[in-house]
């Protein structure tokens, strides 16, 4: 099996990257993605770079040229629901792309004609990913992610986002990820630590809690491959 991990930044897959001891550099298209043989396995992390194009290619890449069955998205997001506290792990149900507004031609905001408004996470990973956090006494949330190439810090713009699209945290990439991989009938998941909560402070607490946020999610991420290969 070959399983593809993504992050957006650098600071999301490093956790990851130092799990593993040994890993093959391959250059594509201006990216790094880093090949590591697991277990009976292939793993193939990259960082994307920032933004929806990014991720998209990174998400191509993985399964056309290396072939991955199944993908993973693991990083940090900023929480649109109040409940939401910095550090809590994210499960994204379904995935929209908040930036996509055609509505003059009468469409849904979000939606993109012969494609979806929501892209769902593929079920079975979304189980296992339940499993794992039982194991490591963690509660981790579910809900709607929306996705666009904006940096959401106004609590006015966040506010507008969750009440049209009932989405509980926003993010740069993954709605994406979540297109290729459901046209290439690819299962995947979404995963976000909470980077950032939803009082206005985005530009302070982002910067502040990256790091640990993204330390988080990849331990998260590298426990579920493990189950992913008992499976």
């Amino acid at each position: 099996m070959t399983i593809g991990i993504m992050g957006a930044m650098s600071e999301e897959i490093t956790p990851l990257l130092e799990m593993y001891d040994e890993y093959e550099n391959i250059e594509i298209g201006g990216n790094v993605y880093y090949k590591i043989s697991y277990k009976n396995a292939q793993i193939i992390i990259a960082y994307s770079k920032i933004g929806k194009v990014h991720a998209a290619i990174t998400a191509s890449v993985m399964i056309l040229k290396f072939g991955c069955e199944k993908i993973i998205f693991s990083g940090v997001a900023g929480g649109l629901n109040k409940d939401l506290k910095v550090g809590d792990l994210l499960l994204a149900t379904s995935l929209c792309q908040h930036d996509v507004d055609i509505t003059a031609f009468g469409h849904a905001l979000g939606f993109i004609p012969e494609g979806k408004l929501f892209y769902t996470s593929d079920a079975t990973l979304c189980h296992l990913a339940k499993e794992v956090a039982k194991t490591m006494d963690i509660t981790i949330r579910e809900g709607i992610v929306a996705s666009g190439d904006q940096f959401i810090a106004s609590k006015t713009h966040k506010d507008s986002i969750a009440k049209e699209f009932h989405a509980i945290a926003v993010e740069m990439e993954g709605a994406s990820v979540a297109c290729v991989c459901d046209n290439f009938k690819i299962p995947f998941c979404v995963f976000r630590s909470i980077s950032d909560s939803a009082d206005g402070n985005a530009n302070v607490s982002f910067d502040e809690f990256l790091e640990s946020s993204a330390r988080i999610s990849a331990d998260f991420v590298s426990r579920l491959v493990d189950e992913i290969l008992l499976d």
